[in-house]
């Protein structure tokens, strides 16, 4: 999902004041309950005994353990490791005690500090909004253990050192563990925040370095998903859904389906028919015999091809101004060469690893939920409404998630509120729901199809002087708890941005919008409208580079002189790039920079292109600036990550729709990069002491048009529509 901004690192400053707002309000002896899945349970005895609980984020055993409770979904991005790297910093533990765990739904103790009261994880937010909180978490964690050892030896506080979870006083001797202290620290008074010194990063020991994951077992299976979850007397359902968007049910026949082995009951919901097994086949199997006479008279029966001319039609037209900047239409009409083109992207689906799944158990008491949970405040409030209970009464346990880029911070809870609504109708008994792959790539919630018309013009001395950009496609904020603050006078931000917020040096620039009503699920997707807007921009910019015949690096850096961060990524890409040096034949190297998140990435992309038409991408060097790093390896395999997650839908992935129906179903149609189309990438961070900013999306918007600029190097077409393809 997108960041929901303001200012910029909105937050950050004045997260110290906000956190001793927050830590009172918790208090001290706060106890964490919750009913956890019977794979949990040798887990969590261990956290039995606990007697140190400073604020809402840290907690401190006998044992020495050193428990990081994570407001932030662990989805692979690393957050685990980075929040606790933050509270290990100021506390000087040991990184070996430390132990992550998803921390319930509770907005008033752990909502995003960028999102403002609400709990969640996306818009690669969590060390952004972070940084601060978690900081002052372990500090004061710490300055209450020193308190306790300074009362105990009978010594000042000022003379006790602390360092890989020891305390110790040189002048008597005498240490102490962590653990050993901990009952005497949670008697302390809470500090004041503002009392607190924080480190200074030249003294930094942990943040800065490559620290091992917290997000352990995923190679040898004892990490838990949702799909681990065992419950004693869980049922698995399986959903059937339309065939169409906007169909429903108007008769069925369960009788195939409840004769079938290990098929306990069938239920109907809003969303289509659902079937409840003993397991995972028996409720498959019964799904297939399910006989079900769609309703379809309002069923959007539409074409990716029909919606595309559409599209292109509204693209001649104007749209709703999101910037003005001079006057475009005047300055291209005198401009001496005007490039035109425009650009192509279609649905795409998510396509986590772990498909769509929730555990529910619905009883007298409430409701509880298991699963990979991304959007907790979103989530409770929904199914608090359709069960009719208050917001509290539904606890949330947060697993690990194989993925998500969006997905599961669905504005409208759909398959959550699938799995509580069959739940509710077998009161008192858990039940899994699961999602299939076919299910997940069918049953909807897309990034948008878009279709972007630029038109860019140069004067005589091959400078910019105008630019008109229009973009064609569906709204994700529109309809949502979030439209009023991504939606305004018609512009849906997320439409736009990359786009409104071009950073290079053009007098006369406009960026119109027009936002299609369609029926087809949408929302947000990795790195949201970077996706599409990096891909047209950036493209739009090789082209004025070649019209100008000045180098595509060049000419970047020479409009990008008011930017010093775009700027200083471009250069250093190219740098290690070593851009301009001869290539072999039928090779080809392109280049792109784009900001999304608030951290800037350039990338320079190396393609080969084969005697058969066909095309491999060979290398991809990229710098990032994302401010102070937290964990240089963590940001490297990001940054890796979203780049061959952006290879996916630039070379492979595409949903189409025709009759209504999505053609693809899953990997082999919907094809995702595999392992050995995976280029050889080389990641660079930029040294910086700004705040932290996001790394799990801004490396998947550049790598689109830095491949497409080095393919029209190598072969001088001109690419404006993904997935890439070569002309015959």
């Amino acid at each position: 999902m997108r960041r929901i901004r303001s200012n910029k690192h909105q937050g950050l400053v004045s997260s110290r004041r906000d956190f001793l707002k927050l830590i009172t309000t918790a208090g001290a002896g706060l106890t964490l309950a919750m009913n956890l899945p019977l794979a949990m349970a040798a887990e969590s005895t261990a956290a039995a005994g606990v007697d140190f609980e400073p604020n809402a984020f840290v907690r401190i055993g006998t044992d020495g353990r050193v428990t990081v409770l994570m407001k932030h979904l662990e989805m692979g991005q690393g957050t685990f490791t980075g929040l606790a790297t933050l509270v290990a910093e100021e506390l000087d533990a040991d990184w070996s005690a430390l132990v992550a765990e998803g921390a319930p739904a509770d907005a008033s103790r752990y909502n995003n500090l960028l999102f403002g009261t609400v709990q969640g994880t996306g818009g690669s937010t969590a060390m952004a909004n972070s940084f601060m909180q978690m900081r002052t978490a372990g500090a004061t964690a710490r300055a209450m253990l020193v308190a306790a050892a300074a009362q105990r030896w009978k010594v000042p506080a000022s003379e006790i050192q602390v360092s890989q979870g020891i305390l110790s006083h040189s002048a008597s001797g005498k240490s102490a563990g962590f653990g050993e202290l901990a009952e005497l620290a949670a008697q302390q008074p809470v500090p004041d925040v503002q009392s607190l010194r924080l480190k200074d990063p030249a003294d930094f020991a942990y943040i800065g370095r490559s620290l091992p994951r917290l997000d352990r077992g995923k190679t040898d299976g004892s990490a838990l998903f949702t799909q681990d979850v065992q419950l004693e007397g869980m049922l698995t359902a399986l959903v059937a859904h339309p065939p169409r968007f906007g169909a429903s049910v108007k008769h069925y026949d369960a009788a195939k389906a409840l004769a079938s082995p290990g098929v306990v009951d069938v239920v109907q919901i809003p969303s289509g028919i659902a079937v409840l097994g003993h397991d995972f086949w028996s409720a498959k199997k019964g799904r297939d015999l399910l006989s079900i006479d769609w309703d379809e008279s309002v069923a959007f029966t539409g074409s990716s091809a029909d919606m595309l001319h559409k599209y292109r039609t509204l693209a001649d037209q104007p749209g709703a101004v999101a910037r003005a900047d001079g006057d475009a239409v005047t300055a291209l009409a005198s401009a001496t060469t005007v490039v035109e083109a425009v650009f192509e992207v279609p649905y795409l689906a998510h396509a986590a690893m772990e498909p769509m799944n929730a555990v529910a158990l619905v009883n007298a008491a409430g409701c509880e939920i298991w699963n990979g949970e991304q959007f907790q405040t979103v989530d409770q409030s929904a199914v608090a409404t359709v069960l009719g209970l208050k917001p509290e009464q539904v606890k949330i346990n947060m697993l690990l998630a194989g993925g998500s880029f969006g997905r599961r911070a669905n504005p409208h809870s759909d398959y959550v509120i699938e799995a509580v609504l069959i739940a509710n109708a077998r009161q008192g008994t858990p039940v899994k729901l699961v999602w299939t792959r076919e299910d997940d790539t069918r049953a909807g919630y897309y990034r948008p199809m878009y279709v972007h018309k630029v038109r860019a013009g140069l004067d005589a001395s091959g400078n910019p002087v105008a630019w008109e950009q229009r973009i064609v496609g569906q709204s994700i904020g529109t309809g949502t708890a979030f439209e009023a603050f991504i939606v305004k006078d018609g512009i849906d931000s997320t439409s736009v941005e990359g786009a409104s917020n071009l950073p290079y040096q053009i007098p006369n620039l406009q960026v119109e919008l027009h936002s299609v009503d369609n029926p087809v699920p949408v929302q947000w997707w990795r790195s949201v409208g970077h996706t599409h807007t990096a891909f047209s921009t950036e493209i739009i910019v090789d082209e004025l580079a070649r019209a100008a015949k000045q180098d595509p690096v060049d000419f970047r850096l020479k409009l990008l002189s008011q930017h010093p961060r775009h700027h200083a990524v471009l250069k250093m890409a190219a740098e290690k790039a070593n851009w301009g040096a001869a290539l072999p034949a039928g090779w080809g190297r392109g280049v792109a920079v784009h900001e999304s998140f608030n951290s800037f990435v350039a990338q320079v992309a190396e393609v080969s292109v084969q005697e058969n038409g066909s095309f491999k991408v060979e290398r991809v060097v990229c710098a990032v600036d994302c401010g102070l790093a937290i964990n240089p390896d963590i940001i490297r395999t990001q940054i890796e990550g979203g780049i061959g997650f952006g290879l996916s839908a630039a070379l492979l992935s595409e949903i189409t729709l025709k009759d209504g129906r999505v053609a693809q179903s899953n990997f082999h149609d919907f094809q995702v990069l595999r392992i050995n189309q995976m280029p050889a990438i080389e990641v660079h961070i930029m040294p910086s002491a700004e705040a932290p900013t996001g790394v799990g999306e801004p490396g998947t918007p550049p790598i689109a048009p830095a491949v497409a600029n080095a393919l029209s190097a190598a072969t001088g077409q001109r690419f404006q529509r993904l997935p890439l393809k070569l002309n015959s």
